[in-house]
């Protein structure tokens, strides 16, 4: 026997074997519920759904700094600038 046969008939045994295990745990199951008699199906409850409302949100304008913020934003970067300078 080639290898190549011997490779295959093992598949094919494989195959078979699973079929029947297959086969097998199904009639078991199909025994255990006419063992079990008519069973009793739960409803279905539907649940509602909720729509979200989208909320309008109002958009605030940017107000511009004053010359005198911008100065004064000025100046605080001007010195962490000068502040960096001296450390290094």
């Amino acid at each position: 026997m080639s290898h190549a046969s011997m490779l295959k008939a093992r598949r094919q045994h494989q195959k078979t074997k699973k079929l029947l295990d297959v086969a097998a745990k199904q009639a078991k199951r199909l025994a255990k519920q006419a063992l079990a008699g008519p069973g009793v199906k739960k409803a279905k409850v539907k649940k509602e759904k909720v729509k979200k409302e989208k909320v309008k949100t109002e958009k605030v304008k940017k107000v511009k700094a004053t010359k005198e913020e911008l100065g004064r934003q000025d100046a605080k970067k001007s010195s962490a600038v000068a502040g960096k300078k001296g450390s290094s």
